[in-house]
């Protein structure tokens, strides 16, 4: 899995990048983790599986969402706190979520929605 995580400078994406691809290295999750900017992000959706979307990104979500899925690739947020996830673990748990409910069929769950069963 090819899995994008994006921002708007790429500097914070960086950080949530090397984290989580050293969370999934480490449970044997087998991905490529790569931080990029939103100016850069449409050269790069070909080639990828999942972007996750920086909160600070929020306002462009849906768009985000719409171009990464003309690509065959899925779009969801990253909690706001997700700068605070120093392992990376919770970020490998919102992917492979978001995994399972690509393989199922259903659309991905964003973590606000996760928060709301309705």
């Amino acid at each position: 899995m090819k899995i994008l995580v994006v921002c708007g400078a790429g500097a914070s994406s960086t950080f949530v990048a090397q984290r989580l691809q050293r969370a999934a290295d480490a449970d044997g999750f087998d991905c490529t983790v790569t931080a990029t900017t939103l100016t850069l992000l449409a050269d790069e959706l070909a080639a990828c599986d999942l972007v996750l979307v920086g909160p600070h990104l929020n306002a462009r979500y849906d768009q985000i969402s719409r171009d990464a899925a003309a690509h065959r690739a899925r779009a969801t947020r990253l909690p706001a706190d997700v700068f605070g996830d120093l392992d990376g673990s919770r970020t490998l748990s919102l992917v492979r979520a978001t995994a399972d409910d690509q393989s199922a069929g259903r659309p991905p769950l964003t973590p606000a929605s996760r928060e709301d069963p309705s």
